[in-house]
């Protein structure tokens, strides 16, 4: 296996390579086609005419049958055989245009183009009702393309990536599923759009795109019980995240404090929790979060030796505060009355010996200054602290306030992922679709959400049922196969490859 380069890489660099033949093929077919920009004849103004026209034709054939049913109080439900008829009607119109074409140069664009609409039409695991609507794009992609001839020569056309991305996102869904959804309403609103403005070219797909995008986000994780799992998933990696953010930092400002071992491990086991609690619960600079962060100060100071008469007075005067913001914080933070009883038991043994210390006390200026550090931590703390999100389904359930029946926690297994695995564990795009084996179960399931630390990792089945693993799981599941890509290379480059391969076996029909 190659491990320098993750699997979407090289998936690229063959779609580069695709991408490539076509250029080379153009070349030798077509010698105008590889002229300098600028040196480009413009298309005939007679088949950009034609090309409107059909597109208006192609428009107004779909959306008859779509009036049609709404008029009869249906939903439209394209099948393949409406899918059939309307890729037949294109081919008729491909002839006409050709015939209309003025140059070797416009019949080769018109051709390819056409070959690979033929494929993308007939690509079965894409919803008919989809790819009725994907039919309208041919005009308008072959009028791009009669314009700007990159578009066979980039990936990166604005016109490719939207047909990738939004064929991407529906090879998991069939024909009921898709049809009268909000995905398919927002496809017909896309082709609408490029349809009503022929003549802008790449930046009414570019455009739309950007709008597409936005609109995944919003989709994947709007339905209910997604929604409120993506709203606790990000508060469950603020709260890891600062937890062990917190416990860095407390390391740090505990270096050189003679400070016991007890109250250290309760400090950077239990406290880091807490406060990491309290700062998403209520901010970080809440009241109560702020007297949470003071117990840690107070506690470390109450725990150093008290040769002094007045400080062993103060700490029997202060402690009946600090056990009670104690164990405010580890309800909070949601222990068991057994667990608190435990730990503050074990803190009140270190309190009694400390009075018993000879050791030197803490100044109180440090506490002083450990105190004014602890309510302002988060200035002390950055993202590149962070480890591997801890995770289990208690902490979700715990924050969800519900059953999380519907929702799986993958937490553990899988061997270490290398660097390759977990650069395409952060490549992933919400909406694409996966195969999971998961503890014997195959499933397909979407990519819906990544978290803003990019730490958490949402998939969801068309059942709604949810899988959440934090990036090193996610790393290492994609490393053993577990996880697969349904799709390994874009529509529009197995499109592509398809026209290729036609070509080659009937390289006449280029500029017939």
């Amino acid at each position: 296996m190659m491990t320098n380069t993750t699997p979407l890489a090289r998936a690229k660099a063959r779609a580069s390579g695709v991408i490539g033949q076509l250029k080379r093929l153009l070349r030798d077919k077509v010698p105008s086609f590889d002229a300098p920009e600028g040196t480009r004849p413009a298309p005939s103004a007679a088949l950009v005419q034609a090309v409107t026209a059909h597109a208006t034709q192609v428009q107004t054939q779909v959306q008859t049958r779509v009036n049609e049913a709404v008029t009869a109080g249906d939903i439209v439900v394209f099948d393949d055989e409406a899918v059939e008829q309307v890729a037949q009607d294109l081919r008729v119109r491909t002839q006409d245009l050709k015939k209309k074409a003025a140059s070797t140069n416009e019949k080769a664009t018109i051709e390819i183009v056409a070959l690979m609409f033929q494929s993308i039409l007939a690509e079965e695991r894409i919803p008919a009702t989809v790819r009725v609507w994907f039919a309208r794009l041919q005009m308008p992609v072959l009028r791009v393309a009669l314009g700007e001839p990159e578009f066979f020569g980039t990936l990166e056309h604005p016109a490719r990536q939207l047909i990738d991305r939004m064929g991407s996102c529906v090879l998991g869904f069939d024909s009921t599923d898709i049809s009268g959804s909000a995905m398919e309403a927002e496809i017909r609103r896309v082709v609408q759009v490029i349809e009503q403005y022929p003549e802008t070219g790449r930046r009414v797909f570019q455009l739309v795109y950007e709008e597409f995008q936005r609109f995944l986000s919003r989709f994947l994780t709007e339905k209910g019980p997604t929604q409120k799992l993506v709203s606790v998933a990000q508060q469950v990696e603020q709260k890891e995240t600062m937890a062990i953010q917190y416990t860095i930092e407390l390391r740090k400002m505990l270096s050189d404090v003679p400070v016991r071992d007890e109250i250290r491990e309760f400090l950077f086991k239990v406290w880091a929790e807490v406060l990491a609690v309290a700062a998403v619960k209520n901010g970080p600079q809440h009241e109560e979060t702020l007297a949470l962060k003071k117990s840690a100060s107070d506690l470390v100071w109450a725990a150093s030796a008290k040769p002094n008469r007045d400080d062993r007075a103060k700490v029997i005067q202060d402690l009946p505060e600090l056990l009670a913001r104690l164990r405010r914080g580890m309800t909070l933070l949601g222990l068991d009355g057994g667990d608190q009883e435990n730990h503050i038991k074990a803190i009140g043994d270190t309190l009694a010996d400390a009075f018993l210390s000879k050791t030197e006390a803490i100044p109180h200026a440090r506490i002083d200054e450990m105190t004014k550090r602890l309510a302002n931590l988060e200035d002390f703390v950055s993202d590149d602290d962070a480890g591997e999100l801890p995770l289990d389904q208690e902490s979700i359930e715990m924050m969800l306030g519900i059953d999380a029946s519907m929702i799986e926690v993958i937490s553990t297994g899988g061997s270490q992922p290398n660097a390759a695995m977990m650069a395409w564990a952060n490549e992933l795009q919400p909406g694409n679709w996966f195969t999971l084996d998961h503890n014997g179960k195959v499933r397909q399931v979407q990519y819906t959400w990544a978290s803003d630390r990019r730490q958490l990792h949402l998939f969801a089945a068309s059942d709604g049922y949810c899988y959440l693993m934090p990036l090193r799981r996610l790393g290492a599941y994609l490393q053993a196969g577990l996880i697969v890509p349904t799709e390994e290379e874009a529509l529009t480059v197995r499109a592509t490859r398809d026209a290729l391969a036609k070509l080659d076996a009937n390289p006449e029909r280029l500029l017939q």
